[in-house]
């Protein structure tokens, strides 16, 4: 019996409106997918979403967050100092500095509200705002009079 890994589903999506692409990626068998840096989708609110990514070692100036088309760029490159090379020796590196760009794909009405970088650990809000024309609306029933003929 085949296993189906519906992991993919959960780890780059907000909103699961493709839903159906989602699906056909994983029966394709795409797994080559980035594992850096490590990242949390939650749920924060009824229409409300954040994606916190541990990136640890980067500052403001080295991360760039752009949303277009539906997809959540986000990209780091650390811009290295020539004075700060020079005098550190390294007997062990472990925490990663190397650059990345890892995409999200967002539902249909889903915005970047804004970011923040707390303790190596960059939060990106995320609002799902549906437009009045879209919503669900209740239609009232009335009942049918038949017309009265008079004569």
């Amino acid at each position: 019996m085949r296993n189906l890994d519906l992991s993919p589903l959960y780890r780059s999506t907000v909103g699961f409106d493709r839903i159906a692409n989602l699906l056909d990626q994983v029966m394709a068998g795409d797994r080559s997918g980035p594992s850096y840096p490590p990242y949390n989708i939650e749920k924060t609110a009824e229409n409300a979403y954040r994606i916190t990514l541990a990136v640890a070692g980067f500052s403001e100036d080295d991360i760039s967050i752009e949303a277009r088309e539906g997809v959540l760029v986000v990209k780091a490159e650390k811009k290295a100092e020539e004075d700060e090379k020079d005098e550190r020796v390294f007997l062990h590196r472990g925490i990663a500095e190397r650059g990345f760009e890892r995409r999200f794909q967002l539902a249909d009405h889903v915005r970047a509200e804004g970011a923040t970088l707390e303790n190596g650990l960059l939060h990106v809000d995320l609002v799902r705002e549906v437009p009045e024309a879209l919503k669900p609306r209740r239609i009232e029933i009335s009942s049918a009079k038949t017309p009265v003929l008079e004569g």
